[in-house]
């Protein structure tokens, strides 16, 4: 089904390479060209001196003049920022010993990959501590300079970026695009706040002109952009590419360029596995792109100019210009070009038929009937849900009226038990005390008999006896 209509995004793997040919991602963000190559055309070239000696009737040049103070003043600005950075007015060679610079290569050669907090000790100790001071150097004078044009400032997180990389020269490039990961996210964390979205550039007025734009092409469908889509809801949501619409949104609370750029291929690899449970088929660099462009005008990321220029500006050339990062981004370049060029062509519709859609004019069937359907499945699997709910509820308060009824019972039958006990109980209480006291009474009758008798007998006794005899 979708190969019977007109693709509207065509990009072939060789337009996303370098202009120059040199092996490299281009970006249309520089005009088709790779971040090096950008960068030499984007450079002035040096001013040549145009000294001569004076003509035969002794006229100064004046404007050769000119071009000497200026070279002058330059390298005066020059050698003032070297002495920011460096200390002195020329960058200072290795002062260290061999032995010292051995440690410090063989600590940063066991690093583990991704262990940014490793990273951080070994740079921290005391045999790294020149690179250290070079970092603490360049960051401070950064902050203290952050006035400067956004351009400028790129250009001196380069030129760091490349001096730092040269300490590690002999190291494998694998290995240095490692640690030049760690240094990345060191500088550009704390820089953030300086450097992103400058006052001296117009990011902020184009992000809102981007932003307008997505929001204004809300109503395109993913059959218009010839995406691969499941004819039936595969959750309550119904959209496949909800986690990739999450991940672009993520970037902008990053700070890192790296990590703005994992969320790009976080995002990607998404859509690559929407597409995949969306069609039988897998999925090719052209439904890739256009699940991109889908993604980006659901999404509509919040500052999505600013972060891709943070990127272009302060990210490692490397991770642009080759690898899954740099082809992930370079389609990610390539979708927002798409979205501020997009016309009626582009979507097989005509003039009349876009110009309708974007003056809310008209609604494509489509799309109306597709959210019906999905309201309408949404509404069974809700209906359901609370069904299947209110059944367990019901049978919860039967099993629960059940368990209280035998409780009841229970404790009746227990307190009838404990009445029946404590009137026996009571009962034969009463009874010992009415026979103790029966027995005492008795008891006492039969004593005072005894005694009654001895004094009988006593005084029969003493009658028969007769008085006794007594000295005088």
């Amino acid at each position: 089904m979708w190969t019977e209509k007109q693709r509207g995004i065509r990009v072939s793997q060789q337009e996303l390479l370098c202009k120059n040919a040199c092996g490299y991602y281009g970006n249309p963000a520089w005009q088709g060209f790779c971040s090096k190559c950008w960068r030499e055309r984007a450079r002035p070239p040096v001013a040549q001196r145009q000294e001569t000696r004076p003509n035969n009737d002794g006229t100064p040049l004046t404007f050769s003049k000119f071009e000497e103070k200026k070279s002058t003043e330059k390298g005066r600005r020059i050698n003032t920022m070297r002495r920011l950075f460096w200390g002195s007015p020329s960058p200072p060679k290795r002062q260290e010993s061999s032995e010292s610079h051995a440690n410090v290569l063989k600590a940063f050669q066991s690093l583990e990959p991704g262990d940014f907090t490793g990273f951080l000790k070994i740079l921290r100790s005391p045999s790294s501590q020149r690179l250290q001071s070079r970092c603490t150097a360049f960051l401070n004078t950064m902050e203290a300079y952050h006035h400067l044009p956004v351009q400028k400032q790129s250009d001196l997180v380069q030129d760091f970026y490349q001096s730092f990389a040269e300490y590690f020269s002999t190291f494998p490039e694998a290995q240095v695009t490692q640690i030049m990961g760690h240094v990345e996210k060191l500088i550009m964390t704390r820089l953030h706040k300086w450097v992103f979205c400058h006052d001296s550039c117009d990011d902020e007025q184009k992000d809102l002109v981007l932003q307008r734009r997505i929001r204004s092409l809300n109503w395109v469908t993913p059959q218009m952009l010839c995406v691969p889509f499941p004819g039936e809801p595969t959750s309550v949501t119904g959209d496949p590419f909800l986690p990739a619409i999450t991940a672009i949104i993520e970037m902008d609370a990053k700070r890192a360029p790296q990590d703005k750029l994992a969320c790009v291929s976080k995002c990607s690899q998404h859509v690559f596995e929407a597409l995949s449970t969306s069609n039988s088929e897998p999925a090719n660099a052209d439904d890739f792109l256009s699940g991109l462009v889908y993604v980006v005008l659901k999404a509509n990321p919040p500052r999505l100019h600013s972060n891709m220029q943070y990127v272009f500006r302060f990210g490692l050339p490397h991770s642009l210009m080759a690898g899954e990062s740099g082809y992930y981004f370079t389609n990610l370049s390539c979708a927002v070009a798409f979205i501020e060029k997009l016309d009626g062509p582009a979507l097989n519709l005509t003039p009349e038929e876009f110009d309708g859609y974007m003056l809310h004019q008209r609604a494509p069937s489509s799309q109306a009937k597709n959210k019906r359907l999905q309201i309408a499945g949404d509404t069974q699997h809700l209906l359901e849900e609370l069904q299947g709910r209110q059944e367990k509820l019901d049978q919860g308060m039967d099993a629960l009226n059940m368990q209280l009824q035998e409780w009841v019972q229970a404790v009746n039958f227990q307190l009838d038990e404990a009445t029946a006990q404590f009137t026996l109980v009571q009962t034969e209480i009463t009874a010992q005390a009415e026979l103790s006291l029966v027995s005492s009474s008795s008891s006492n009758n039969d004593l005072q008999q005894g005694l009654r008798k001895e004094q009988s007998v006593q005084v029969l006794k003493d009658e028969h006896e007769g008085p006794k005899d007594t000295d005088c």
